[in-house]
């Protein structure tokens, strides 16, 4: 088995680091953990309703890769139809406060950032 090496250089495309801050920079990804917090628990199309835009194709994607690293939890119950179930493992609880801080951040400097888009654009 390989040895994968935990840190490195943050820049570099296979540094370990990065990819985890590829997985939490991804709009679907913050949208998910956003609407899982509080110790929610959500079946897939519960998921897709509160996130306007996302297509079902991504969504899987997004829900796979969040399991796959450790912070989403997938329960599956034997019924007709099956019901899967999605909540926060308690790594994914710890990416709820520093999601919450940019989304306020995004909140609080919206205006700030449209005024300099529009500034740019007219100046283009």
């Amino acid at each position: 088995m390989e040895t994968v090496e935990l840190h490195g250089n943050v820049y570099s495309g296979d540094c370990p680091t990065r990819q985890i801050l590829d997985r939490i920079g991804d709009k679907w990804t913050a949208l998910v953990i956003g609407l899982l917090e509080d110790g929610q628990t959500l079946r897939f199309s519960e998921i897709k309703r509160g996130i306007g835009g996302i297509s079902q194709k991504m969504l899987t994607q997004t829900l796979r890769s969040l399991e796959r690293d450790g912070l989403v939890t997938r329960t599956v119950y034997a019924e007709v139809p099956p019901r899967v179930e999605y909540t926060l493992t308690p790594l994914g609880n710890t990416l709820v406060a520093p999601l919450t801080a940019i989304r306020e951040w995004a909140e609080n400097h919206i205006e700030a950032v449209a005024e300099a888009q529009t500034q740019y654009d007219e100046a283009e």
